[in-house]
């Protein structure tokens, strides 16, 4: 079910795909939304109980004037307190991912176990993409076919509009996301408390397995490492391996 809450005059969404499970709190990546996580929430049922924010500049959720890293995790935390639910796990991917991280190093009494998909502690991505996108087309099926491999990973972010068949986020503001994510993030990572679950794609051009390695290292035994066929996109590329880590993963931690 789609819901909304308003925080600082700024509307956000979620869906929260329900049942009498624990809550899992899941936060997309870049040109992704809520939606990207429903496969998930089914294989997770009835046990977790998934629920997924729109984030700024995202889906269903407002556009905002800035999308830097303060910005995302004040998101969260409004998120969290909106749901009027205590300690839980949170799971990210790539861009939602250092959003979890950074949420848990900085109110730890929040998070009892965190899920970071495919994402390091150091990021250095290439907005270069983005600006290739099509902005509009007159089809589905033509953006599909602009889009070529892509289109999978971003089809649930598919809109239509008068203009034709866009996305849900808008370009510039992405970029501006994806350069505020650039950077230096391991006084976050390295703070974190709870259990962790490092998942990286085994053919990411994102996560190098040397970096993902150095992050567990660093953790000295607060964290694992699940290395699955998949690229950059886990969830989507080897859903049901996904899933079973997952669920291995957060049932050890009750």
């Amino acid at each position: 079910m789609r819901k909304f809450f308003v925080v600082s005059g700024r509307k956000l969404s979620y869906l929260d795909f329900g049942g009498p499970g624990t809550p899992l709190l899941a936060l997309h990546g870049h040109y992704n939304e809520a939606s990207a996580f429903a496969p998930l929430a089914e294989a997770l049922a009835p046990r977790w109980r998934v629920i997924a924010l729109d984030q700024r500049g995202h889906g269903e959720s407002d556009r905002a004037q800035h999308y830097e890293r303060d910005d995302y995790v004040a998101d969260v935390a409004a998120f969290h307190r909106h749901l009027g639910i205590g300690p839980v796990a949170v799971l990210g991917h790539s861009l939602g991912g250092v959003n979890a991280y950074q949420y848990a190093a900085r109110q730890p009494d929040r998070v009892s176990a965190l899920i970071v998909e495919d994402i390091g502690a150091v990021v250095d991505s290439d907005w270069s993409f983005t600006l290739r996108l099509p902005r509009h087309a007159p089809s589905r099926q033509d953006l599909m076919a602009a889009l070529g491999s892509a289109a999978a990973y971003l089809e649930c972010s598919f809109r239509q509009s008068e203009g034709g068949w866009g996305f849900s986020f808008d370009i510039e503001y992405t970029v501006a996301s994806q350069k505020a994510l650039n950077g230096d993030h391991w006084q976050d990572w390295t703070a974190v408390a709870c259990p962790t679950l490092l998942i990286r794609g085994t053919r990411s051009d994102e996560l190098a397995a040397a970096h993902a390695g150095e992050m567990i290292t660093r953790r000295a035994g607060k964290a694992s490492l699940a290395e699955l066929p998949a690229g950059h996109v886990v969830h989507h590329d080897a859903p049901a391996q996904f899933a079973a880590a997952v669920e291995d993963f957060l049932s050890v931690q009750g």
